[in-house]
């Protein structure tokens, strides 16, 4: 399995990103896939996830309304975009997928986006 990640970038407050997440390795229809962030000097907390099988979403309280996911099943791809940006989401933001087996779930990481944002 593997997630590749891409879209980061420096931007001014409230401006706008959208990251993007290949994934590649696995066929399920039975997976959330989503985005973890991790700012400097913090531990990883979950941005937004999606579910393959229904599409519901989550979203992070405080994201909510800033950040949209997205996803294109066809091309195998996830999206977030992130508008009104702020300095407090400055961090890298890696693309996670969870698959549920038969046996349990498992868990791949990406390599993480780093995403500035400038005051």
């Amino acid at each position: 399995v593997q997630l590749q990640a891409s879209g980061g970038g420096l931007v001014q407050t409230r401006g706008s990103l959208r990251l993007s997440c290949q994934r590649s390795g696995f066929i399920s229809d039975n997976y959330v896939i989503g985005w973890i962030r991790q700012a400097p000097g913090k531990e990883r907390s979950r941005v937004s996830c999606i579910s393959s099988s229904t599409g519901a979403t989550y979203y992070a309280d405080s994201l909510k309304g800033r950040f949209t996911i997205s996803r294109d099943n066809a091309k195998d791809m996830m999206y977030l975009q992130m508008n009104t940006l702020k300095p407090e989401d400055t961090a890298v933001y890696y693309c996670n997928v969870l698959i549920r087996r038969a046996y349990g779930t498992d868990t791949y990481w990406g390599q993480g986006t780093q995403v500035t944002v400038s005051s």
